[in-house]
């Protein structure tokens, strides 16, 4: 945490409050990081989906077969796409640019093969000997003895005078490595000990068939044959300790020590397991594997804790290494404190590590203090925090907030809300314009079509309206009424609808009439689908909407001289009552033209007649308090004037009325005539 520093003209021990900035504990993600962290994502709503589903059929997770097989299947997922990072990192030349060089990767990669191995076994092995497991992973992430080692003593005519090949032959037995044991064990047929020569003969195959588990069908099958095997060892102890002490020594070293701790490996003396595996720079890892390899073959998941307590007491995990500690973590049974030590190596893995230990009911799925977080979901929201800070990663932010319970969700709300939806008109990016483009032709595209599926996709129909409401108000800044009107018809906001219409009618007043006229055009194709969602209540909003779209008509066709068809929806909106008492005045101020227009005849006499019922509706009632109602737009329209102009407005349109009802009159016509030749009157 971090105090802003206070300004130089403050004086010192002023009581101004300053603002507070947290630092986050990561930086924000790059490009290569935000490659990995996409991938992944996928891989964790598939979890999701498996885990909502078993949930739905009331399926303990790992007690059933199918279930379990494929939540393996997911954490080798993330397994080897951690590998496969691992593999990029390394490969790549400018390591200095990426964010997480090679090692970080490898450690993600031994962590959660590790947890796969010890968590989520494969169906129906679950009660199985685990060391053939642990084996395999030990000397798939820590290859001992090493290549280059063997290679080295293979070019020896006499290898066992090489310091390194007692720790090698030694180091590959513990490492299950038998080939390798019997090709040197083979060398030794050349060494002057007959001793040597006849008990490294019978090694060689107790080395090469030492019953290993996968190669039974029955565990049954395997025991009594390791049982065999183990009689055998002692057997070869019975050869060795008949071996006279004055020849036990080659000159170069006592052979015999050697090979009598190789013996004792196979013979699982746990005490010869422990000394051999610190004598040759091996760890807690290497002795527990050995120890489930030989000391105790048949060691099962649930029994492993135990184990591992008594070798630590003895050989414990470099506290300086966090991997080291995570592994001792989940070797000893503790998936509380493995979680809490991935947090300090990369969020990303404890978030993981915890979604899958819920689903398999390693940690409790409910709050386990006075946040109202679950272990799980405390994990889960830091990573998402995490992911917040780079503003690309939203949709995955959102994807893991919402698997969290409400508090997430809530948290996932207020993301979708604050999203750039960019729906301003591009100027540069042609990427940019297309989207705009696209969004303007109607089609739901770009970053708001993103957010809209985000939100459907988790069910946030309330934050959906609500970022419908600010894509509403952002095409009305940029005055794209139809569009600004469509989604805040999505929106259901029909109060907002009714300040878009009110928006579009200051069109007019501010503009004039052939402004608002171009400004409504995009409204109209919007009214029937509007007209057909709204009801009851909200219909006050859609007749105000209407009115809109037929006056800007009626100048529509006024400036493209139909004006019998102009007339005609003047009439309809007094008549039917689609414009607002208090546009009538300006209604009829724009008839002026219509009714003093020598060569047509648009009014009927009967029309004309409702034309001046309305205006005298308009000049009595005004005349007796309520012009506020009535003059309220005709004095804006007017602008300096004030109720006195918008009077005399009227007025004018009194005289042009009664003039076109006198015509009306001394033509004898009833309906819409064409006139030629006639004298103004």
């Amino acid at each position: 945490m971090s105090w802003k520093k206070a300004p130089h003209h403050m004086k010192a021990g002023s009581s101004k409050r300053q603002p507070v900035y947290f630092a986050g504990e990561y930086l924000a993600p790059d490009a290569e990081r935000r490659t990995f962290l996409s991938d992944t994502s996928v891989i964790f709503n598939v979890v999701q989906n498996l885990v909502k589903t078993a949930r739905s059929k009331e399926i303990v997770l790992f007690d059933n077969g199918e279930t379990l097989g494929a939540l393996r299947k997911l954490a080798q997922d993330y397994v080897n796409f951690c590998k496969e990072c691992w593999i990029f990192a390394a490969e790549t030349t400018s390591k200095e640019l990426l964010q997480f060089h090679e090692d970080h990767y490898r450690q993600l990669h031994t962590c959660l093969s590790l947890f796969t191995v010890l968590y989520v076994p494969e169906p129906g092995m679950e009660g199985a000997p685990v060391g053939e497991e642990l084996l395999d992973w030990l000397n798939t992430h820590f290859i001992e003895p090493s290549t280059d080692e063997g290679k080295h003593l293979a070019t020896l005519d006499r290898p066992w005078e090489d310091d390194t090949f007692w720790p090698y032959l030694t180091r590959a037995t513990l490492r299950g490595l038998s080939k390798a044991c019997a090709f040197f064990l083979e060398t030794l047929s050349q060494h002057r000990s007959t001793y040597l020569q006849g008990i490294s003969r019978a090694l060689i195959p107790l080395l090469t068939n030492h019953p290993r588990l996968n190669q039974f069908s029955a565990e049954r099958d395997f025991a009594i044959a390791s049982r065999r095997w183990r009689d055998r060892i002692k057997t070869l102890r019975f050869e060795l300790d008949r071996v006279p002490e004055d020849v036990r020594d080659d000159g170069f070293q006592n052979w015999w020590e050697q090979l009598s701790d190789v013996v004792g490996i196979l013979e699982g003396r746990s005490e010869v397991v422990k000394r051999v595996c610190v004598e040759l720079g091996g760890d807690w890892k290497e002795v527990c594997v050995a120890w489930s390899m030989f000391v105790d073959p048949r060691l099962r998941r649930q029994d492993l804790p135990d184990v591992v307590v008594e070798i630590l007491d003895e050989v414990p995990p470099d506290p300086t290494n966090q991997e080291d500690v995570i592994h001792a973590s989940l070797f000893l049974g503790k998936p509380v404190q493995a979680l809490r030590d991935a947090a300090h190596m990369d969020i990303w893995l404890s978030a993981h590590l915890a979604d899958m230990m819920e689903a398999l009911e390693l940690i409790e799925p409910t709050p386990t203090d006075d946040s109202d977080l679950s272990l799980r979901n405390y994990y889960v929201i830091q990573f998402a925090e995490y992911l917040h800070s780079d503003l690309n990663c939203w949709r995955h932010t959102v994807d893991y907030l919402c698997t969290c319970g409400e508090i997430g969700k809530k948290m996932a709300d207020e993301i979708l809300i604050r999203v750039p939806l960019r729906l301003q008109s591009p100027k540069d990016s042609d990427a940019a314009t297309q989207e705009s483009a696209r969004i303007r032709a109607g089609d739901l595209a770009g970053m708001l079509k993103e957010v809209n599926a985000s939100c459907f996709d988790h069910g946030r129909e309330e934050v959906r309206r609500m970022v419908c409401k600010i894509a509403a108000q952002t095409f009305l800044r940029e005055k794209e009424y139809g569009l600004a009107l469509s989604y805040c018809a999505s929106a259901e906001d029909w109060p907002g609808l009714g300040r878009i219409v009110d928006r579009v009618l200051e069109e007019y007043i501010t503009q004039g009439p052939s402004n608002f006229a171009r400004s409504v055009a995009n409204v109209a194709p919007s009214l029937h689908a509007l007209q057909a969602q709204s009801q009851g209540r909200n219909g006050v909003f859609i007749y105000r909407l209407i009115f809109a779209v037929r006056f800007a008509e009626y100048h529509q066709r006024k400036s493209n001289k139909e004006y019998l068809s102009a007339a005609g929806d003047i009439v309809v909106m007094l008549k039917e009552e689609v414009a607002p008492r208090s546009w009538w005045a300006v209604v009829l101020t724009d008839t002026t033209d219509l009714l003093r227009n020598n060569e047509i005849m648009p009014f009927t006499t009967a029309e004309a007649v409702l034309l001046l019922h309305k205006l005298e509706e308009i000049l009595s009632r005004s005349s007796h308090g309520a012009g506020k109602d009535y003059l309220s737009i005709l004095i804006q329209c007017s602008k300096n004037g004030g109720e006195k102009l918008a009077l005399q407005k009227l007025q004018d349109v009194r005289l042009a009325l009664a003039k076109y009802y006198a015509r009306c009159a001394v033509m004898n016509v009833g309906g819409k005539t064409t006139v030629s030749g006639m004298l103004n009157m």
